[in-house]
Parts: C-alpha cells; structure tokens; sequence
C-alpha cells in the first residue's frame, strides 16, 4: 500500500495563526513555524505582508539562536510583500531591518564578537541613528521600549559606550513593565550584566532570577536557557564552581536537543572556562 499525504484546507483566523506562529519562535521550534507560515494562503495582499513580516520574526530568531542566515531573504520577501500590497511596512519593518543589522554586526563569523573595532565605523553609526529614529516615532510605548533595548545594545556591544547603556535598559523595563515579559527579561537580563560588572552580585542575582522567570512565562524557552547561563556564572563567581558547571551542563544538553546552536556553543565554552559576561574591549580613545 502506497501512503500519500492528505491536504485539508481549513480557515483560520489570521490572528490565531500569527499567535500560534509566535509561540512556536519564542519556544524554539522554527521550522515547525516557518512551516505553518509557508503553508498559510491569504487571499488579501495586507494578510500576506503581515505572514511575511511574521516569517522575519522566525528567521531572526533561528539566526541568532540558531546559528542560520535565513532572515536576510526573508526581509527581503517582506519588502516585496508590502510593495504589493502598496503598504509602507512602517514602523515594524524598519523594526526588524534593524534587529537584523545588529545581528550580521555582532555576530562575524558566527561567533559573538562585541565592539566596534573591524567594523565599519559609518554602519555603525546609521544602525544608531536608526534605533535613534524608532524610539522618536513608535506608535506605542512597549514599541518605543523595545527600541529603547536596541539603542543600549548598540551602546553597549558594539560603540563600547557602556556607560551609556544601562539608561536605555531602565527605558525599556519600565515600558515591559506595562505588558510585555519579554521587553522586561531583556532589559533586566542586560542590567543584571552592568550590575555584575560592578560587583553588584545580589543584584544582578535579583535580576538575573526575574528575568528566567519572566522568559519562562513567556515560554521562551531558547531566551531562558541563554539566562540560565548567566546563573551559572553567578554560581563560579561565589566559589560553586560543581553547581556552576551542573547548570552549564544542562544548559548545553537542553539548547543541543532544541537545535540552539549559540547557547550550546557558549554553555560549551563556559565549562572550558570562558567567561560569557566579558565586556567588550574599549576602542580607541575618541569614539
């Protein structure tokens, strides 16, 4: 007997679909949502931008956790939706333009490589003015928070302004604070790192446990184990050094099973003793 796949042709609502899509990102499971979102026909043009816009989301999330290159094309199928549909992607697109040029100006090689030096000096100040640009015109205070993040994660991984962060982490907190897990994990994750920078070990603890669970919540589960991480390093700096390495251990199993490739790679690295929360070396003086 000869088995053929069976097609059902359903409708689904496109907002149930564009959520259901959102919880597969945050837990990981990116072909499952790129699937679902290939898969998806929408008979209007604004539907289909909006199935585009959502399959960046995906590829950005399995580029940086996944070690892949997918979201450049996908920006570009974006475009080309929103130009069919004589849309102005707005806000959001230029949104995701920016989250993906951080992402290729981090990351070189597919390692994690924080400051400016080897990077050219005018991409990084377009990717600023940029960030600069969303916070001035986004339409909602959690929009504006999130640009907020990028502004202090520009300061911070790749000008090595660091002292210039932490005010646009406290922004971008208090606009989590108003309804959005994620936007609050992200800025409590990086203001735990100024503040173990600083010494500040119980608070980055206080913060650093927040954020796992706010992430876990949210059911990000790539986003927890990368924080989970961060516990480890809290556990070696306190002299646990069997607690530290358990917890980077599991790290690396879970984030290997889910096909994390970044977070396996850095839990990895932390048990060969590689410090995760390392700033970034200063540029030259003047920048």
């Amino acid at each position: 007997m000869t088995n053929t796949a069976s097609t059902i042709t359903t409708v689904v609502p496109l907002d149930q679909l564009l959520a259901a899509v959102r919880e597969l990102r945050i837990s990981g499971r990116w072909r499952r949502a790129t699937d679902l979102l290939d898969a998806a026909r929408a008979a209007d043009a604004r539907d289909r931008a909006r199935l585009a816009v959502a399959a960046v989301e995906v590829a950005l999330e399995s580029d940086w956790f996944g070690g892949t290159s997918l979201a450049g094309e996908r920006l570009d199928a974006a475009e080309r939706a929103f130009k069919e549909a004589r849309l102005d992607g707005g806000w959001d697109l230029d949104f995701l333009r920016l989250r993906h040029g951080y992402l290729r100006l981090v990351r070189v090689d597919g390692r994690f490589r924080p400051g400016p030096d080897g990077k050219d000096p005018a991409a990084l100040t377009a990717l600023h003015a940029a960030a600069g640009g969303l916070r001035d015109r986004a339409p909602d205070a959690v929009r504006r928070g999130w640009a907020e993040m990028y502004l202090g994660l520009v300061a911070d991984n790749l000008l090595a302004e660091r002292d210039r962060a932490p005010a646009h982490y406290e922004a971008a907190l208090r606009a989590g604070e108003s309804g959005d897990d994620l936007l609050s994990r992200e800025a409590l994750r990086h203001l735990g790192d100024h503040d173990h920078d600083s010494g500040d070990h119980t608070r980055a603890l206080e913060r650093w446990r927040r954020a796992t669970e706010l992430g876990a919540r949210a059911g990000a589960v790539p986003g927890t184990l990368s924080q989970q991480m961060l516990l480890a390093v809290l556990a070696r700096d306190a002299g646990d050094e069997a607690g530290a390495a358990a917890l980077a251990r599991e790290v690396a199993r879970w984030a290997g099973a889910i096909g994390a490739a970044t977070t396996e790679a850095q839990a990895h690295g932390f048990l060969s003793g590689a410090d995760p929360t390392a700033p970034p070396s200063p540029s030259a003086a003047g920048r």
